[in-house]
């Protein structure tokens, strides 16, 4: 049996998840050594993973929900989380320079 195959819509819902990018964003702000970039994106994976599945087992409409029967796109979402939080440490550095 093949697994379903997902619209690349909710792919780029994912990725445009706006806790995942709030978190991405405020830690990669802060971080001040690159590493810690990648601590940021787990902190973004991590929050908005369970915003979207808090968010849909209340029953509310959500943009990437996340739940039984929804796919949780964990690739589509660590990757994202890394970039948001890479592109705020790069700006906070040249924001500096």
């Amino acid at each position: 049996m093949t697994p379903p195959v997902i619209p690349v819509s909710i792919w780029l819902l994912a990725a445009f998840d706006p806790v995942l990018i709030a978190i991405a964003v405020i830690l990669g702000w802060k971080a001040d050594q690159f590493g810690k970039v990648f601590i940021a994106a787990i902190a973004a994976l991590g929050g908005s993973v369970l915003v979207s599945w808090a968010i849909t087992a209340v029953g509310l409409p959500w943009m990437a929900p996340v739940g039984g029967t929804n796919p949780t796109l964990l690739p589509v979402r660590t990757v994202a989380a890394l970039v948001w939080a890479t592109v705020a440490y790069l700006g906070r550095r040249l924001s500096r320079a």
